[in-house]
């Protein structure tokens, strides 16, 4: 007979479900939620969350970072969210691949993270 323990999110994060998607934490859910009453109140143009960014240095592929939320505001600027508990390293190092290649080129981006 094989026994499998079902182990627990290894930062303790619990994933929560809002409006039919599953959030990897209730921090990321209670954000969702407003950015939904921010919509409705036309303070922002849209959202979308977990959208890929391709981070290419000199022609080459160095990875993806999924980023958690990114908001249109009504000027057309955006704005990328990260909703963080915990920092890891290889967080800090994508966040400052983000911010050395991606940041630099595309300048209508602004890059808040939430803790």
């Amino acid at each position: 007979m094989i026994w499998i323990q079902k182990r627990g999110n290894k930062y303790h994060a619990v994933s929560s479900i809002y409006n039919g998607s599953v959030y990897q934490s209730k921090k990321e859910a209670a954000y969702a939620q407003e950015l939904d009453l921010r919509l409705r109140a036309k303070d922002i143009k849209k959202w979308e969350r977990q959208v890929k960014i391709s981070i290419d240095i000199n022609g080459f592929h160095i990875c993806n970072y999924y980023v958690d939320f990114l908001i249109t505001h009504n000027d057309k600027s955006k704005e990328m969210v990260e909703i963080k508990g915990f920092e890891t390293d290889v967080f800090r190092i994508k966040r400052k691949l983000v911010e050395a290649v991606f940041l630099t080129a595309h300048k209508e981006y602004n890059y808040t993270i939430i803790k």
